[in-house]
Order: structure tokens, then sequence, then C-alpha cells
């Protein structure tokens, strides 16, 4: 007698809802009849096995059900057909997990710290035996599908001496599966490093071992056609623009057709976020895309849950190295328990809510971002960093985080008015130093764009004015007449604010003004603020009128100081801003316009019109 699938020496056999084996075999015999089987355990012959007829031969092949052996083992299985036996031991009934994805997943770590195996965890290798697992397990060099030597382009080589790299989370997984159920667990090796979405594509599957997708069904059909789930760390190489937007479908694709083929649509799948790249520069918003839509997988495809990894560390530019690896498979673990049996206290933490306060000290704005789902309470060791808020200029402005139970509070540089055009963020860019983490060692997902406030409906910045040479003027500004007869000359500036301390530095002792004038038309009745920011004493007219004062002005020059609230028609304006020198310490203005007389859900559409600013 052969096995060809379901029963091997070492083989986890998936267990049942009744906490059984239901093991489909299929082998070759010379004889036909009955099979019989008869299954011993540490405490004996099991009864309702000793010699149970479990299937039938052909004369050439053979097909039998290995049904009710209890959880747990090891046992030793007898198969007979007449006078023809097999006999198959350190057989195990417990859970079995595909392991797939890429190079993180096979496991680059720091083999001394590979975690120590147990008897009760075993594995599938890729050269189709089961045996107690050890890293590495990904043995590409003996593999029995032809894909992994086509995306090598040649048999891959196996190690010269003893291989020094190869721990993954794999195994610390399955090891702490076993910890919290005391279920033996297996592994099905199928990961390859540097493969692709494409690469995966369950289209491919007619390919059988010629595709990534084909050669993993092969091997669950292998052992029976039934695992208890899969992890999946993979995305590095999907990080390019083109790719990055088809991320979530493919993923969707690609659980949807396992569940299809594995006839369990509700098949339980552990994704971790894909960690850190050094080495390539700047900003990556593809690298970022693609960890904030595996954040966002479990919301899109249900029985799925996500597990960060932004915090570990690395062995070389990208892989996650030992002991942290061994971190990484114990929070899969812990993720995939809490998904099987369903324990929301074990939910991947979240944002839940982001306010925003004026800091009594500084006058800027913190930022107060509430997680849920924080077991104990949110930690670091060290100072706690990782979370930021970015402008349009990719700066950040984020100068110190306290860390409050569940919540992260912000102490940033930005007025609170200037909140509403930041982007929230953890683990911005390739390479973030990230620490936070809960009580239970689960780290903070990398998350990002958020927005820090509520949106505005904002003009630019003015950036062109028509602006006077300093111009004598009373102090205070109180008596300040409008300017109708000043000379006034086309002014620009590439940045927000209109810097003038080059007119101003040499005016001391003398009080002087500078005025700032700026046309902007209406093109439908509209109720507007003029924000102005000013770091001296400032008097403003509105089409001839005046309509502000601020005798005391004085630095800094903050952003939206003055807010100068009007009724607009439907026609040409004109704002003049008068900037007093401040003793020579004065440096220029802000300005910009906020439309008021809109509802929020038109702000988030950006169904409105502003005016239109002609300087």
């Amino acid at each position: 007698m052969q096995i060809s699938s379901g029963l091997f020496d070492a083989i986890i056999l998936q267990r049942t809802a009744g906490d059984v084996s239901a093991a489909a075999i299929t082998g070759r015999c010379a004889g036909a009849g009955a099979v019989t089987a008869r299954v011993c355990g540490a405490a004996g012959v099991l009864a309702e096995l000793d010699g149970a007829v479990v299937g039938q031969a052909t004369g050439e092949t053979f097909t039998a059900m290995l049904a009710g052996i209890p959880v747990g083992g090891p046992y030793t299985v007898t198969l007979a057909v007449g006078d023809e036996k097999l006999t198959v031991a350190d057989v195990l009934v417990g859970d079995v997990w595909i392991a797939a994805g890429q190079s993180n997943m096979e496991g680059c770590g720091d083999l001394r710290y590979a975690a120590t195996p147990i008897p009760q965890v075993h594995a599938f290798y890729m050269h189709d035996c089961w045996g107690v697992a050890q890293d590495p397990l990904h043995t590409l060099w003996n593999t029995v599908d032809r894909v992994h030597a086509e995306i090598f382009g040649m048999p891959p080589s196996p190690p010269s001496g003893t291989p020094l790299r190869g721990a993954g989370p794999a195994l610390p997984f399955a090891q702490e599966m076993y910890r919290q159920t005391g279920i033996p667990q297996g592994i099905i090796a199928c990961a390859h490093g540097g493969t692709s979405m494409a690469q995966w594509d369950p289209k491919l599957k007619r390919k059988g071992g010629g595709s990534l997708y084909g050669a993993t069904l092969r091997r669950v059909q292998k052992n029976g056609g039934r695992v208890a789930g899969m992890i999946w760390y993979q995305g590095c190489s999907d990080a390019s623009p083109a790719d990055a937007a088809l991320y979530t479908a493919r993923m969707k694709a690609l659980i949807r057709n396992l569940r299809n083929d594995l006839h369990s649509p509700t098949l339980p799948v552990a994704i971790v976020q894909i960690s850190r790249l050094y080495n390539c520069g700047g900003p990556s918003p593809a690298w970022n895309a693609i960890q904030d839509q595996q954040r966002r997988l479990p919301d899109v495809i249900p029985h799925t849950t996500t597990v960060a990894a932004i915090d570990l560390a690395l062995d070389d530019a990208i892989h996650i190295g030992a002991p942290d690896v061994n971190r990484l498979g114990a929070r899969l673990g812990t993720a995939m328990h809490a998904l099987v049996t369903g324990d929301p206290s074990a939910k991947p933490i979240s944002v839940k809510k982001i306010t925003t306060a004026t800091n009594r000290i500084t006058g800027t704005a913190d930022v107060i971002v509430e997680f849920a789902n924080v077991v104990g309470a949110l930690q670091a060791a060290g100072r706690p960093e990782g979370l930021t808020l970015v402008d349009t200029n990719s700066a950040q402005h984020v100068y110190r985080v306290d860390l409050d139970g569940n919540r992260a509070i912000l102490h940033t540089s930005f007025t609170p008015e200037e909140l509403y055009s930041k982007e929230l963020w953890y683990g911005y860019g390739m390479a973030p130093y990230c620490n936070i983490t809960d009580a239970a060692d689960r780290a903070l997902p990398v998350f990002g764009p958020l927005p820090a406030g509520a949106p505005r409906a904002l003009t630019p910045y003015v950036r062109a004015l028509r602006v006077s040479r300093p111009e004598p003027a009373p102090h205070p500004l109180t008596a300040l007449a409008y300017p109708a007869n000043v000379p006034l000359q086309t002014w620009s500036t590439e940045k927000d604010f209109c810097d003038q301390h080059l007119l101003i530095s040499g005016t001391a002792p003398r009080e002087l003004a500078i005025y700032h004038a700026c046309r902007f038309t209406c093109t439908e009745p509209m109720k507007l603020l003029a924000l102005v920011g000013y770091d001296g004493p400032v008097r403003v007219w509105l089409d001839g009128q005046p309509v502000y004062h601020d005798p005391d002005g004085a630095t800094p020059a903050r952003p939206d100081k003055g807010s100068i609230p009007f009724a607009a028609a439907a026609d040409s304006h004109e704002i003049i801003v008068a900037l007093g020198t401040n003793h020579g310490l004065a440096w220029g203005i802000f300005l910009r316009f906020e439309r008021t007389d809109l509802r929020q859900r038109q702000i988030e559409r950006g169904d409105y019109v502003l005016p239109v600013i002609e300087g």
C-alpha cells in the first residue's frame, strides 16, 4: 500500500468542529475490498477504530475516511486491505495553517534566536514531508513545486554549510496557538520571497505547482484539503503606484478564491501589515497606501484581522529579525485566536476618535487621539515615537507625544486654526521609528492620512498683494485714516507669509505703517471671515470701511490671529490691512478668507465656491 494524500508520518490532521479527525485519504494498493484501520494512542487502541472499516479498495487505488480520532496524539495508524498493511506514526489531530506571502513569512531572521521546536507543532516542509517544526520552514532548495525554481530562474541552491538565516513568524505563531488552545498545530509552508500579488493570482491555479496559488492548493489537498486558516505577510512587492491601487481588490480575490476552493466560506485569515524599508529615499505614498489598505482589510473582508509589525527590529533593510520575529509570531497567534473564538476584547487597536484642544501654555494645538481595543494602557520604551502631523510640504510638526491610558496627546507647533489642512499619521514614510504598544505587546498599526481637524472652506493664503512703502502713521493706529492716496506696488511671494521685514527693520525708532491691499470677487452672495495674522498693530478696511483694529498686535505673527466676519455681495471687493512697524520688530502678515455659510457636508464634498483672489 502507498498513500497519495491525507495521511503521512508526523502529519497534523485538521480537526472538525467536534474536535475529532475527518481525514480523507487516497492511495494505491494491489488488493480489493474493505479498507480497515487500527488506531493506537498513548492509552492504547481506540476501541471504535480497532479494525473498523474506513474505506474501499479497487485493486489499484483506495479511498478512506479516518474519522473520530480525538484531538491530541500522537497516534499510530495502521491501514489494511486484506494482507496488505501500512503503518503511519506520530499522527496528531489539531489545527493546520497555511503560511503564505513573501520573504518576511518565508523567514529571514537570525537562526540563533529561532523558536525552540516543541513536539506538538509540526510543519509540512517544501519537499512534501511532515516533521516537527523547526526553522527554516521554507526549504526552497528541495521544493516539489516547480514555481519556486521558475521564480529564481533556476533550481534553488541548498545552503552551503549550516544556514544562518531562516527564522520566521510561522513557527512562533503555531507555538502561541498551541499555548492558547492546548491543541497540536501544523504549518503548511507556502511563502516565497519577493513575490507580488500578480504572482499569487488565483487565476493561475490551472498551472498547479507552476503557480504560487496552485502550489498552495496542491499542498493543502495533499493533506486532506482542509485547514484552520491562513497567515499572510506580503505587500512590499506591490508598493508601486500602479500595483498599490489594486491591492485591496487583489486581496479580496485571493481570499475569496481560497475560501471557495477549500469549501470554507469563513476561513480566517490573519494579515501582517508590512513594516519598513530602508535605503530608499524619502516618503513613499505607495508604501503607506499598502499599509493603510492592510489596516482596513478587516472592514471589507469578513473573518480577517490585521497585525502590526512597524515597531519590530530588522535584521537588514527590510526583514523582521529574530528575536522580534518571535514577537510577531506571538502577535499573529493572539490575533488569530481572537478571530477564531470571536473574542471582541482582542480586536486590533484602531483609531476611535480625534479631538483637538488649545495648549494653555503655548497657545498652539494639541491633538488627542483616542484608540479602541487597547489592552491595559498604551506604552512606549522611552519617548513615544511615530505619531505625527504632516502638511503639504511633508514637514512634521509634533514636538512631543504623551500617552494617557488609551489616548495619545500630540503637542504641535500648529495653531488650532491650521489643523484643518494637516494629516495625522502613525508610521509616516518608509522607515519611521515607531515604538507604541499596549500592555499585551500589540503595536499600533500604521495609519494615515486621517484629518487632524474638521475640513474648512478656506481660500489659500494670499500671496499677491499691492503693498506700500513704510508710511508715516499715528501711534496708536486708532486715528489712522483710510489710505485713499497712498501709492501701492504689485508684490508677490512664494510663501504663505507676506514677509516685509527688510522694509521694516531699518525704520526704528520711528512708528510707521505698511499698507497691504487685496481685491477679490464673489460670484455669489456669501458670508466670510477675513483671517489676518500679524506681528504689530493693525487696522483693516473692507470696501473703504474700517472693520478691525488691534492696537496691541505684537510678535509672533500667527495665522488667523484676527477674525473679521462680513457678508459679501456678488461683486468685487477690496480689503486693506495696515501693519504698524512695532518699533521695527514687525515682519508681515498672513491673509486668507473662510466661507462660513456652508453645511459641513457641503464642505466635505467640496460643493461650493470661494472668493476669487485678484491681488
